[in-house]
């Protein structure tokens, strides 16, 4: 018999591994992350969440401000808890000094950006461009906002020019609406909207300031009137007489632009 035929091949066999010795390299090679990870536990409902974090969520998202009821609702918690924790995160957010707020505002909840961070965020957003109201614009949007609900004729009155204009520019912008027809005179009404009060960071028309701060002193005005305008003289009033008076002579009829009540030059 050759070499060759009395040469038969066996199986290799495991190596066998003692005890205390090292593994081999090929078993100390970690299993595929995918295999060794473990599928994540679902997530808990809403009203498992806690609630500072679950509001946090929520108010990071919306385009306007959100009442505390629609917040209760959606989260499923007393009006009373969400409304204490709203509070509550605005207060630490103060004292951390971070650099947004969570405010009420026009009757809900918002986050804004802090006043002193108001150049850097102008930088990033506008990005050099700004879009501010005209001195028509802001005369005409204090009109609407103190003699609400009113209309075009009678703020064109107060203001002595037509405003047809300005108010377009206020309705595109989205700080005044249409409010129903006046009775007597079918004009269109309009009044601020809710987005003018966010705006001007106001909870509603009561926190308006007052008008009489602003306005000139009873003892000026009847100097003025007395002495008259510069360079014009003083006319002598005539005599008025209300709509509904008797008298033996009849006149001529006046309407008062901002008020509408009749009168009659005798």
């Amino acid at each position: 018999m050759s070499d060759d035929e009395g040469v038969r091949l066996e199986p290799e066999s495991a190596p066998e591994v003692r005890a205390g010795a090292p593994a081999p390299l090929d078993a100390a090679v970690p299993a595929p992350r995918a295999v060794r990870g473990k599928i994540p536990p679902p997530a808990p409902p809403v009203s498992d969440s806690p609630l500072p974090a679950a509001l946090e969520a929520v108010l990071m998202v919306v385009q306007e401000p959100v009442t505390e009821h629609l917040l209760a609702h959606v989260l499923e918690f007393p009006v009373a808890e969400v409304a204490a924790t709203l509070r509550t995160l605005s207060l630490e957010y103060t004292t951390q000094g971070r650099g947004f707020d969570l405010r009420e505002v026009a009757g809900g909840w918002r986050f804004y950006t802090r006043p002193e961070h108001a150049a850097a965020v102008e930088r990033f957003v506008l990005d050099g461009q700004q879009s501010k109201l005209t001195q028509a614009a802001l005369e005409t949007l204090a009109v609407v906002a103190y003699r609400q609900p009113v209309s075009r004729g009678r703020i064109s009155s107060v203001r002595g020019v037509n405003c047809d204009g300005v108010m377009r520019t206020l309705l595109a912008r989205g700080l005044v609406e249409e409010y129903g027809i006046e009775y007597e005179t079918q004009a269109t009404l309009y009044r601020t909207t809710e987005f003018f009060l966010e705006r001007m960071g106001l909870r509603s028309l009561d926190e308006l300031p007052e008008l009489a701060p602003f306005l000139p002193e009873i003892e000026a005005l009847e100097a003025e009137t007395e002495g008259g305008l510069e360079g014009f003289p003083v006319r002598a009033a005539s005599p008025v007489a209300r709509s509904g008076d008797t008298g033996g002579k009849s006149g001529t009829v006046h309407t008062a632009p901002d008020d509408g009540e009749t009168t009659t030059e005798v």
